[in-house]
């Protein structure tokens, strides 16, 4: 069983290693060859496409001005320590032990728009390039063109390698979940979701509790080695149960009244 998750926009470089472990990405590259074309762009044209303050435009020009391969001592991390948005508050891998962080390199995978697929342990260098970005390349006029069918090859291949059951678990946000193919994949895909009470009673998604969810439950199926997705419906992390009158096999639903 393998699952994906979503990179966040936010980045620790800072906080000390939980880990000294690492591996290298296996795109760099496909992410190299983007770096040349985003290496190319002014500033003014970064904040235009990503949607960016000026100084965030700065910092990024100039991160893609400094990329090199191999990446110099000190520049990168393990993504599982690097991204710091809501997915990766709830994933908390400060509760990981170093056996979680070598399970985690086989059932865990993260989608990026510059790295196309990153393992938790694969070094990145800081970065900021979502999926969604328009980007023009030889291959397309956007990110989903690029990367074409190779990150859905790099999950078939993940999902052979990977233990228990052949499951596809999609905790990515829709954003970069489009970046897979699923008629492509040689597994079904199971995209949880996660429902909060609203005062009219209703159940509803509610951004930053989803996103954190996802992370809960990623790491939820790491420290517990879930294998097989009928155990799923065991989860009841931040207080959400499973609602099994709301659920389907492809959509399992969690709901809670009150949030933890």
């Amino acid at each position: 069983m393998l699952t994906v998750l979503s990179p966040a926009k936010s980045l620790d470089y800072e906080s000390p290693l939980a880990t000294s472990k690492s591996s290298e990405p296996r795109l760099l590259d496909q992410a190299s060859e983007l770096v040349e074309v985003l290496a190319k762009k002014s500033p003014r044209s970064l904040k235009q496409m990503m949607g960016i303050s000026s100084d965030l435009a700065e910092l990024n020009h100039e991160r893609f001005q400094e990329w090199e391969v191999p990446f110099p001592e000190g520049s990168a991390r393990p993504s599982i320590l690097a991204f710091n948005g809501d997915v990766y508050l709830g994933l908390d891998v400060g509760s990981f032990n170093q056996r979680d962080f070598t399970y985690s390199q086989k059932v865990l995978r993260i989608l990026s728009g510059l790295y196309g697929v990153l393992r938790p342990l694969d070094l990145m260098m800081p970065y900021r390039l979502e999926m969604g970005s328009k980007l023009k390349t030889r291959k397309g006029k956007d990110l989903y063109s690029f990367w074409g069918s190779t990150i859905t090859d790099v999950l078939n291949a993940d999902l052979a390698a990977s233990p228990g059951e052949k499951v596809l678990v999609n905790l990515a946000s829709n954003e970069y979940f489009k970046s897979v193919r699923p008629g492509e994949l040689d597994a079904p895909v199971v995209s949880p979701a996660f429902l909060d009470a609203k005062g009219d009673g209703d159940f509803r998604t509610v951004s930053f509790f989803a996103k954190k969810a996802r992370g809960s439950m990623a790491a939820w199926l790491v420290r517990e080695r879930i294998t097989d997705v009928d155990q799923l419906p065991k989860f009841d992390g931040m207080g959400y149960a499973h609602d099994a009158d709301r659920s389907t096999d492809e959509r399992p639903v969690f709901t809670r009244r009150n949030p933890a």
